[in-house]
């Protein structure tokens, strides 16, 4: 886990497999704040960073609708549709047989972790360590 997580404590995962639906396996809060996508086949690797939730000036949480669930489940990505369907496709094109998807609220009444911040903090860490972004961020 990268350091700048452990300090948030609502968190959870979940995995899901190509044939397994994201809509039904999904954990995820309503809450803001980042999540983490592992192909978990032959050793965890992790292949995609993710955000949700922004912070207005005067320091209070511009809330989404569905926060984290909704960005994990319907966000678009590869062919531009909900990730429900995305994923799926994607495993199979890459022949991955389980994902596991860690979450984090990081803005709560205890902590107020800005989510595009955190995830900067832990794709630069990636970068560091690897060189490049993980394969399913296409940028940042």
């Amino acid at each position: 886990m990268y350091k700048e997580l452990e300090k948030f404590k609502s968190s959870n995962q979940f995995s899901i497999t190509v044939d397994e639906s994201l809509e039904e396996k999904c954990n995820a809060s309503d809450g803001s704040g980042v999540f983490l996508v592992y192909d978990v086949a032959d050793k965890k690797e992790l292949i995609m960073v993710g955000s949700t939730g922004t912070v207005k000036n005067d320091g209070t949480l511009k809330i989404k609708n569905g926060g984290l669930f909704e960005k994990i489940v319907n966000g678009h990505q590869f062919a531009k549709t909900g990730r429900k369907y995305s994923w799926p496709a994607q495993m199979k094109i890459e022949n991955i047989t389980t994902l596991e998807v860690v979450w984090y609220e990081t803005f709560t009444e205890e902590v107020k972790g800005i989510p595009t911040a955190v995830e900067g903090q832990v794709l630069q860490n990636f970068l560091d360590e690897n060189g490049r972004l993980p394969r399913w961020n296409v940028a940042f």
